[in-house]
């Protein structure tokens, strides 16, 4: 018997068909790993989805009290090693067919974030399935790994390609010191509350393939209906950090540690605690980064010149709520699922130790164009949306770029800002329902 629950003005959503992994919160802290692996024989890709199905969990039976998941996706090339029939490939959306490598001018992965330069296999024809494994603690997750491990045993026609670990800390900050992951969207119909009580509900088909979404309409299935139904896409980028650079740049723009702060605080658009800009201009305020229902709670309407949280700040761009911009804000929101990996940089230090760290960036909706490369190639990699030609200061594409601070009597821009942040490779996956995985493991061509 399917549980759903009722979303208004669409069809009840199928939550116990729906994966967890693919819509619930993460813990906080937990740690996780990301496992690629390779198909080099369709029955054999089969055997593996039967085995790694019963340790899938449906949407309805999450337990935020014991949040240990694991989640699966293939990618286009991955489907075509099950044997997935040429008529039901060719129904899906041409980004997903193409790959994220070969969209790579349409992101703006060029010169050292070009796909020749990523971590391979990480958007190659070798990478098939990637399962991801998350839990509060390192005792768990392993024992899920051990899971995972055990439905590999004894099938040498799936072969494993990739493996990264990866950890959110005990204070929820990312690499360059930011307490990450607080903006999270309600979804109609799956009882997740958002972190903001000012933005209504999204409609579930942003989210979910299957269900109308904030235009009206639903997002084109793949065929046959039980292949794409509940299932969703998901773009998995490994983000390489540059955070000696970051400090360097801070330290060389700067009078002070005060003044560091401060010009860092307006590249992200909070402080490091994770205190908004748009409700403490002018210091951080740990009290209300910790207060879940005060931290994120804020528009931007009250401040349109950005005089307390820049127009081209990391975090306004990502989501620029109510602000006034060319497009409709809540045609782009995305699912947002950010990771640290590798070891942290001292506090304090500001030479590169050559250690690989940064940011397993996940993102989650129903429509890879106008959403995740939208935002990239229009809000992350341009400024014409908000009337500037600067990119995004922390990770945009920058090679000598600016970043102008609104402030009065005179704006503070500042010049020559390197890039920060590097893609190390990538890859689109689709997220299938619990019934589109036995479909795929029962297929007979």
């Amino acid at each position: 018997m399917t549980s759903t629950t009722t979303t208004p003005g669409g069809p009840a959503l199928e939550l116990d068909d729906i994966q967890a992994g693919a819509l619930m919160p993460r813990p906080n802290p937990y740690a996780g790993a990301f496992w690629g692996l390779r198909i080099d024989d369709r029955h054999a890709g089969r055997e593996l989805l039967r085995r790694l199905i019963p340790l899938l969990k449906p949407a309805s039976s999450f337990d935020p009290e014991r949040p240990v998941s694991l989640g699966l996706s293939l990618t286009f090339t991955g489907l075509r090693a099950l044997g997935v029939p040429q008529e039901s490939l060719a129904t899906f959306p041409a980004e997903f067919q193409q790959g994220m490598a070969a969209r790579a001018a349409e992101l703006g992965d060029a010169g050292e974030n070009a796909p020749e330069h990523w971590d391979k296999p990480l958007g190659s024809a070798d990478l098939h399935v990637v399962v991801a494994v998350l839990a509060r603690d390192t005792v768990l997750m392993e024992s899920l790994i051990t899971l995972a491990g055990d439905a590999l045993r004894d099938i040498p026609g799936v072969v494993p390609v990739w493996y990264l670990d990866v950890h959110v800390p005990a204070d929820g900050r990312e690499q360059f010191g930011f307490k990450d992951s607080i903006s999270e969207p309600a979804i109609e119909g799956t009882g997740i509350l958002g972190s903001n009580p000012h933005e209504a509900s999204l409609k579930a088909g942003e989210f979910i393939l299957g269900y109308e979404d904030e235009t009206g309409a639903v997002a084109p299935l793949p065929q046959p209906d039980v292949l794409g139904r509940n299932g969703t896409y998901v773009a998995f980028r490994k983000l390489h950090q540059r955070v000696a650079a970051f400090r360097q740049y801070l330290q060389q723009s700067a009078a002070d540690r005060a003044e560091q702060e401060w010009l860092a605080a307006k590249m992200v658009g909070r402080w490091p605690s994770g205190a908004p800009l748009a409700v403490a201009p002018d210091k951080d305020d740990p009290e209300l980064a910790t207060d879940p229902t005060r931290n994120n709670a804020f528009l931007y309407g009250d401040d349109p010149q950005g005089l307390k949280c820049p127009l081209g700040s990391h975090a306004r761009r990502m989501n620029a709520r109510d602000s006034r911009i060319n497009g409709d804000v809540r045609l782009h929101r995305m699912i947002r699922r950010g990771t640290n990996y590798g070891p942290s940089l001292p506090s304090g230090v500001t030479e590169d130790d050559g250690a690989d760290r940064g940011l397993m960036f996940a993102f989650v909706g129903a429509h890879l164009g106008r959403q995740f490369e939208f935002v990239q190639r229009e809000w992350v990699n341009d400024g014409s949306f908000i009337g500037t030609d600067e990119k995004d200061p922390l990770v945009g594409a920058n090679e000598e770029g600016r970043f102008t601070i609104p402030n009065r009597p005179i704006r503070r821009r500042l010049k020559a800002l390197p890039s920060f942040v590097v893609n190390r490779g990538g890859e689109y996956c689709f997220a299938p329902g619990l019934q589109a995985l036995r479909w795929l493991a029962e297929l007979d061509t």
